[in-house]
């Protein structure tokens, strides 16, 4: 059925560690082989073996808009015809960055980097360097990219397997970086009356979507904001997932939180390699060459990313968010009602086009939650809902993600897989 897909991976698994370029594609997870994807358009992936797949993983969240659409496709081709780097700046850079600038509330300045991982990296770096202070502060079960100091006790991918610690990341890296249970602000608290003095950044998705989806409680992240400013720390939002996605203006639009930094990732490239970290002008004054703390990367700025980053965003200004979440919802909703009715139990957190299955018999908000779910029942739905064309992120520590490309038809199609799947 997949004879093309496994023998590209059993060649790729000669090449490349693991045969991925990113550790949970290969679905081990699922006890699945990874599928080989030849082409996208919309809402759909089609395999190597002609397969066709609703998709609801969309890149991991860049396809907010679905693949190959229009104006991002026709940019990108324009822009391509221009050529594909300078290693100087371009007219597209200073126009996304006005772009992203004006919809994200917490940002004055802001800095274009290659990727999530860049950003969070450059962020941290910054932080320390305005403070003059060693230590961050994060969530068990957020995945803030695969920068050493990031590794203790992160999700996504990190979760997704069984990797003992951070190996290769020195002991003295991961010494100052700090662990609480996110939606735990007691344990915050704690942790700021020890190390208040020397913590330069706490860093926190806005809302974690790398254990699962899990929702901030209320007053969590304005407790978070508060403790900052008494203790002198920065504010990190890592909107990487959560920029353009929760809303135009991200979750600190959302929630109406005024982070000191912010990253992002993802959407803001329209499908390219991209990342951008910014935040307040009196922070971002100190980034180099206009201060002492040095970023820099050959690629950042290319033009292929700004220009689909720029028709991304102002497509995106034209769609209808609020209708988006509605069908969003009353998908999930439907879909949770399916699978009740089949005795598993089940959690259908959801928020603006992101979703998440946990087969709990509690509601999830914290990891230690999440990794009690019953991962047993999440491979044996998801092999199931694959074989029927339903594509959904191989690991119950990922979050569904929904487009403006997906009809009613699709959402259909996705429910009546769900009506035939067998525990």
């Amino acid at each position: 059925m997949d004879d093309l897909s496994r023998q590209l991976f059993e060649k790729a698994c000669a090449l490349i560690p693991g045969g991925v370029n990113s550790p949970v594609r290969a679905c081990h997870n699922v006890n699945s082989l990874p599928l080989f994807i030849a082409e996208a358009h919309g809402c759909r992936l089609t395999d190597v073996d002609g397969r066709e797949y609703i998709d609801f993983v969309l890149s991991w969240g860049p396809m907010i808009l679905g693949h190959d659409e229009p104006s991002v496709t026709a940019a990108l081709r324009e822009t391509a015809g221009r050529g594909t780097s300078y290693g100087a700046p371009c007219p597209d850079e200073v126009a996304l960055a006005a772009e992203v600038v004006a919809a994200m509330p917490g940002l004055e300045m802001v800095r274009m980097v290659n990727s999530g991982t860049e950003a969070t990296m450059s962020a941290l770096r910054l932080a320390r360097g305005v403070t003059k202070r060693r230590k961050l502060l994060k969530f068990i079960g957020c995945y803030h990219g695969h920068a050493d100091p990031f590794l203790a006790a992160a999700g996504s991918g990190v979760a997704t397997f069984p990797i003992p610690g951070t190996p290769g990341v020195p002991p003295a890296v991961v010494a100052d970086t700090l662990l609480a249970p996110y939606n735990d602000l007691d344990a915050v608290k704690e942790c700021f009356a020890k190390y208040g003095a020397d913590i330069a950044a706490v860093i926190v998705e806005p809302v974690a979507a790398n254990m699962g989806l899990v929702l901030p409680k209320p007053g969590f992240l304005e407790g978070l904001r508060a403790l900052a400013d008494q203790y002198g720390s920065l504010l990190i939002f890592d909107e990487v997932i959560t920029g353009f996605r929760v809303a135009f203006g991200g979750a600190q639009a959302r929630f109406n939180i005024d982070p000191d930094l912010t990253t992002f990732g993802k959407i803001i490239g329209g499908g390219l390699p991209v990342g951008a970290f910014g935040g307040k002008r009196r922070f971002m004054e100190h980034v180099a060459p206009q201060g002492g703390v040095y970023q820099g990367g050959t690629l950042s700025g290319n033009p292929l990313a700004m220009s689909a980053g720029l028709a991304t965003l102002r497509r995106l200004k034209t769609l209808n968010y609020a209708a988006l979440e509605a069908r969003t919802r009353a998908f999930a909703e439907t879909l949770r009602g399916i699978l009740l009715a089949k005795g598993v139990p089940v959690q259908m957190p959801t928020l603006a086009s992101m979703f998440c299955l946990f087969f709990s018999e509690e509601p999830v908000t914290d990891f230690v939650q999440a990794q009690a779910c019953d991962q047993k029942l999440f491979t044996s739905f998801y092999k199931q809902m694959r074989a029927q064309g339903i594509y959904l992120a191989p690991s119950g520590f990922e979050t569904g993600m929904v487009s403006f490309a997906h009809s009613d038809e699709d959402f259909n199609r996705a429910l009546d897989a769900a009506r035939k799947v067998l525990f």
